[in-house]
């Protein structure tokens, strides 16, 4: 299993720490669970904004190609 780092916030990781514990479970396993939740939804709000977008501009997309 791989393993990535990144950079937060003394405050975000307090709330994290808080909502692990509102839920009784490791926040490791809340971590997981977001991801996988976040990388199995059919179609996330950003995706349709951004289909939203190229479909609006297709034509001058097009044009300025």
């Amino acid at each position: 299993m791989a393993s990535i780092t990144i950079d937060i916030t003394d405050s975000q990781l307090q709330k994290l720490q808080d909502l692990a514990r509102l839920h009784g479970i490791p926040l490791e396993a809340l971590l997981r669970a977001s991801i996988e939740d976040w990388l199995s939804s059919p179609k996330s709000e950003f995706t349709e904004a951004a289909n939203y977008v190229l479909k609006k501009n297709a034509e001058l997309y097009r044009r300025l190609a």
